[in-house]
């Protein structure tokens, strides 16, 4: 198996892309694979500060590091040939691991632009609600039908086109519904018939996400993750909410591992 880049990424902060990148990252790794984590969002540095915080206890398996800050040059052909060459030799690298993990920042970037075209998977978590579906598409505000792809499902769509262009493999484009409610709402359901709509339309798979849990944004901090609890690493003890949260974490590495379908493969491509 050669290596595999996954791209979390979005437009739109705050739709737990970090959270979901360090659950896959560490959960490739605790099934024996080699993984390396690429933080593109370094000025924030969400990633980066977990990973920090998880090699101080000293005894976690801990995947390779790298981070990336945009070039501040001044002229804009300048700055992105400097990126280019950052996120190259970055991945260049890392070429010797299985999974290459890189988190995005949550607004356009030349830097995040460049890193979809390297993705092999790019999985989109989005909020459970029509303000973060309006990154993927406009709707129509009486009929709740999809009127068309908006600014972020069309930058993707251009570096789907570049692949193509280049003969490289098609980008398998997983949507992620994240921080769901546990009770069922004509909201959620309007938000999901939409997102079919708009997956056969433009050419995504879906893949549900995490529910709204506390425990993601406490393990932060003591660098732990789902996968971590219930072993020697310390961490709050594991409760059923916990293992429900485990199980949601190895569903998305799952899709993510399983791949696209043919027919997905073949209209992505197209």
């Amino acid at each position: 198996m050669g290596r595999k880049i996954i791209v979390f990424g979005n437009e739109k902060g705050g739709s737990g892309k970090s959270t979901a990148a360090v659950q896959v990252a560490i959960g490739l790794l605790r099934q024996g694979h080699s993984v390396a984590t690429l933080d593109l969002d370094a000025r924030q540095g969400t990633l980066s500060r977990y990973m920090k915080h998880r090699a101080e206890h000293g005894d976690l398996p801990m995947p390779r590091q790298a981070a990336i800050l945009p070039s501040p040059l001044d002229s804009q052909k300048d700055a992105a040939e400097a990126d280019r060459w950052a996120l190259d030799s970055a991945l260049n690298d890392l070429h010797d691991v299985d999974y290459v993990i890189a988190d995005t920042p949550g607004n356009h970037t030349g830097l995040s632009r460049l890193a979809h075209a390297k993705a092999d998977t790019l999985v989109t978590p989005i909020n459970d609600s029509f303000v973060d579906f309006d990154m993927l598409a406009r709707v129509d505000p009486k009929t709740r039908k999809v009127l068309g792809p908006s600014v972020y499902s069309e930058m993707v769509w251009d570096r789907r086109k570049e692949r193509a262009m280049a003969r490289g493999a098609p980008i398998d484009w997983i949507v992620l519904r994240n921080r769901l409610g546990f009770s069922e709402s004509h909201n959620k359901r309007e938000v999901g018939e939409a997102l079919d709509e708009l997956a056969r339309r433009i050419g995504f798979r879906t893949a549900p996400g995490f529910g709204e849990r506390v425990i993601f944004r406490e393990l932060f901090l003591s660098g732990l993750t789902l996968f971590d609890l219930g072993s020697k690493a310390g961490g709050p003890p594991l409760a059923m909410s916990h293992v429900a949260g485990r199980h949601e974490a190895r569903t998305l590495i799952d899709a993510i591992l399983a791949g696209p379908p043919l027919r997905s493969v073949a209209r992505a491509a197209s």
